[in-house]
């Protein structure tokens, strides 16, 4: 395939011009033009839109080939020129633009102030009665158990959920592993509630402790492990990594995390390590329960209270397409502002119940 600089010159000797005649149409120097047609010089977007226009060439054509000689020229000695190509690719296949990222980080950070004001509104109304406390957070356990489930499928109703968790019934026409799955969440929120009180730092340790909880009873052989297979995500374009490779992308994330735990926003930091956990799909199952408890984990240690993300049809769709998004384009800000709603209105509703 000719060069740019040989399909230029090319075309001023089919024309049978001489270099000045091209520099005086185009007025650029003549040197200038000498250079360009030996590739001893990058012309510029100006000049090479000057010279499509005189020899009515392609343009198209044209500004693909300059770019594409541009870009190698650029990466042809760049380790990770791969890379980098399939990363800008995939931003402009998506149609990543600095403006939506601007609009994007603006609702974030007006939604974070928003709910630094009520947080700081709901510290006013504590120390809360010790019976209001309770009924509080047993109202708001249970929703929680409910809609958490029910992302993932299970039946229970919220009336079915209270009475299995608080009255240990079982429904009937709904299975144990429905039932075990309600029980299992009860008991990982009391687990990460106490984590809370004890001030006991978010680690690795307690990820697998958390997992433990949510499959209990469920998968004795996979609770708390790691998987050792590959895993598909029904109904999703992204492919989690390999299971050799789970031990190292986890160690990264909890790198991540300590090296941000201080200066991110703990609601950011919160989004943030249940989509990258989630993203890893670490466990065989398990890992979206499992991950809305780490992110509501992240919350709790900080003084927020829990982000409900809710479980209906309409909910979950946007719950997985901002998990889709974040997956398969890198872009989190669907999911930041899903989280940041999700935990306005759980402010709002406690300080509703605490007055």
């Amino acid at each position: 395939m000719s060069t740019l600089a040989q399909l230029l010159k090319q075309n001023r000797l089919e024309r049978d011009l001489k270099l000045t005649d091209v520099s005086g149409a185009l007025k650029i120097d003549n040197a200038l033009v000498s250079k360009i047609e030996r590739g001893d010089r990058f012309a510029t977007k100006k000049q090479i839109e000057a010279f499509i226009e005189f020899y009515k060439l392609d343009k198209k054509a044209i500004i693909t080939q300059w770019l594409s000689e541009k870009i190698l020229e650029e990466l042809k000695y760049e380790e990770y020129a791969l890379d980098v190509l399939y990363a800008a690719e995939e931003k402009i296949k998506y149609g990543l633009e600095t403006t939506d990222e601007v609009k994007f980080d603006a609702e974030v950070t007006a939604l974070l102030q928003k709910i630094d004001a009520l947080k700081a509104q709901y510290n006013v109304l504590k120390p809360l009665d010790g019976v209001q406390l309770q009924k509080m957070q047993e109202y708001f356990n249970i929703n929680y158990t409910f809609e958490s489930n029910r992302i993932e499928g299970n039946t229970l109703t919220l009336q079915e959920t209270h009475l299995v968790i608080n009255e240990g019934l079982t429904i009937g026409g709904k299975s144990m592993h429905e039932h075990l799955e309600a029980i299992n969440h009860a008991d990982a929120i009391d687990f990460i509630g106490d984590l809370v009180r004890k001030k006991e730092p978010f680690t690795e340790r307690i990820l697998k402790e958390i997992h433990y909880l949510v499959l209990k009873g469920i998968d004795r052989k996979n609770a708390g492990v790691y998987r050792t297979v590959s895993v598909m995500i029904s109904g999703s374009k992204h492919k989690p990594p390999e299971a050799i490779l789970i031990a190292k992308k986890m160690e990264e994330i909890f790198e991540f995390y300590e090296k941000n735990k201080t200066n991110l926003h703990p609601v950011l930091m919160a989004a943030a390590m249940h989509e990258k956990i989630v993203t890893v799909h670490p466990f065989v199952d398990g890992n979206g329960r499992t991950t809305r408890l780490v992110m509501n984990l992240i919350l709790l240690m900080h003084g927020f209270t829990i982000a409900n993300i809710k479980g209906d049809l309409s909910s979950r769709k946007e719950y997985y397409n901002a998990l889709e998004i974040a997956q398969t384009r890198g872009i989190t800000t669907s999911f930041d502002i899903l989280v940041c709603r999700s935990l306005l209105d759980s402010l709002k509703e406690h300080i509703d119940l605490a007055k």
